[in-house]
């Protein structure tokens, strides 16, 4: 017998088709969809609304929205929206490359913040009203209550404060995520905020479902689609030899007292590397290991259905299709041992500090002194945003940054004389990571910084050159304490964009 996802006879009579949903959408709008890191994002209503914004656009006719979501989401809602040029604002992450380019073409606005702070930002009246939220969920209870699909982001934020409210309920979505979420309703606004009620990573301080008024929901729609499953590649040698140097520092500092034995919260970015460490940690005898942080991909599943995980606390999904019809086939396991939280909760700075967790994230460069650049490729082509890493970096017990030391067949050095674009000063980086080796920063002067970074994680192609840089600047520079030659400082993304190498 087949069970109705809309068990609410209220908002089963609201059922309507995506396209008639998406007639509800006008021009100018400010509209808040879910979705977080490809997962949990509207399948339907943004196909329709680009489809009515390209009529409009065939017309003469001007249509535009202002959009938020959690993260990135997928080519039927970003992509969909930016090829229609329906987007005149987009945050706070994206990575869809039709977004992008029009992002860097100058056509798109765009702006990147810390994921800690777009709801509060939004109840604060920053952005101003949200006049619509389309919301991906798995089922609505009797009550009327809505199970969030396999992402949380922004969810309870937008349903809170738009003024109409349009659902999505998608059946892809397994019923037995039902029990997995954990919403806390308990924020406020500055002066009313109060402590929020979690000690350990694995605390439930909320409630299962979303609330929302029914008044608000406009218009249900019903979808049966996947999430964004994109497939990882396999892991590399290179990504084996940075989660090798990463894994040997956290072993060592367990051994000097520094780290129990289980180490404390992990935090991970999505990608090859991050699977590579987790993959490590299991090899190297770590267990009873626990995760805070805001996206669960194929190698925590991993961790989780080895017991090398106890247990994850998130937001969201990033899977392959393999490790998603895993999760699927294996829901009543993972449902004991995943807590999916708001974004606010999850990279919420203050318990991120509490917890003491071990962020490790990526970047595009970084430099002499320790400045990542996680965002900008020469300093001004957005790659997709900061997401949760500062969250994580500047909050964090430890916060390492991994990448290999070039990129683009070796004409790009990760190391470099000054980062061209900023997102997490030298005072939030413990740890830089390259396929070279591991350079520990915590208690280093600038100029020590320097030298280490040097000689642990710099490419061998590009060591001279950036020795030479810096013993030139420790004698030249107008100041010495972090020494630097300004008419040459961005020389090499310069020389880049000039030559297409950075090799001098």
């Amino acid at each position: 017998m087949t069970v109705d996802r809309i068990a609410n006879a209220r908002l089963r009579d609201r059922v309507v088709s995506a396209e008639t949903a998406a007639a509800l959408i006008q021009p100018g709008e400010t509209v808040a969809m879910s979705g977080f890191t490809g997962s949990g994002y509207p399948k339907a209503v943004p196909v329709e609304l680009a489809r009515r914004i390209e009529s409009a656009h065939a017309q003469g006719l001007p249509f535009q929205i202002s959009l938020m979501t959690g993260a990135s989401t997928a080519p039927e809602l970003d992509g969909a929206l930016a090829k229609a040029d329906g987007i005149a604002m987009r945050m706070p992450f994206q990575s869809d490359p039709d977004a992008r380019n029009r992002i860097n073409e100058g056509k798109l606005d765009y702006i990147d913040i810390h994921l800690s702070h777009v709801a509060q930002h939004v109840w604060f009246g920053f952005y101003g009203e949200i006049d619509t939220a389309v919301i991906e969920v798995s089922a609505i209870r009797e009550d009327g209550s809505l199970v969030p699909s396999t992402s949380l982001g922004n969810n309870k934020t937008w349903l809170d404060l738009a003024k109409k409210v349009i659902i999505e309920v998608n059946e892809w979505q397994p019923a037995g995520v039902d029990g997995m979420h954990d919403i806390y309703y308990g924020t406020a606004l500055p002066p009313h905020r109060k402590p929020i009620p979690l000690v350990n990573a694995n605390d439930r301080i909320g409630e299962t479902a979303l609330r929302c008024d029914p008044d608000k929901i406009v218009a249900v729609v019903r979808t049966n689609g996947p999430d964004r499953n994109s497939p990882f590649s396999p892991i590399d040698a290179t990504s084996e030899q940075i989660a090798a140097h990463l894994i040997e520092f956290l072993q060592h500092e367990v051994k000097r007292g520094r780290l129990p034995a289980n180490l404390l919260p992990l935090q991970s970015g999505v990608g090859n590397i991050p699977n590579a460490v987790l993959a490590g940690l299991a090899k190297s005898g770590f267990r009873d290991l626990a995760a805070f942080t805001e996206v669960i991909q194929d190698g925590m599943l991993d961790l989780l259905r080895d017991g090398v995980l106890s247990y994850a606390s998130c937001t969201g999904f990033a899977l392959s299709p393999q490790a998603n019809e895993t999760f699927k086939e294996n829901i009543d396991f993972y449902r004991e041992r995943i807590i999916m939280r708001t974004q606010e909760i999850s990279n919420h700075p203050e318990l991120v500090r509490r917890l003491g967790c071990i962020g490790m994230n990526g970047m595009i460069e970084v430099d002499l002194y320790g400045n990542v650049n996680s965002t900008h490729v020469m300093g001004t082509r957005i790659m997709n945003g900061i997401g949760g890493s500062g969250d994580f970096a500047r909050n964090g017990f430890l916060s390492a940054f991994l990448s290999p030391s070039t990129a683009k067949n070796g004409t790009i050095s990760a190391i470099v004389p000054m980062a061209s674009h900023v997102d997490h000063t030298e005072h939030d980086v413990s740890v830089i990571v390259t396929e070279q080796g591991l350079a520990d920063l915590r208690g280093l002067t600038p100029r020590k910084r320097a030298q280490v970074l040097i000689d642990n994680c710099a490419h061998p192609d590009f060591r001279a050159q950036l020795q030479d840089y810096f013993d030139r600047a420790s004698r030249e520079s107008y100041g010495k304490h972090t020494p630097h030659l300004l008419p040459e400082a961005l020389s090499w993304h310069q020389r880049w964009l000039d030559t297409g190498t950075m090799k001098g």
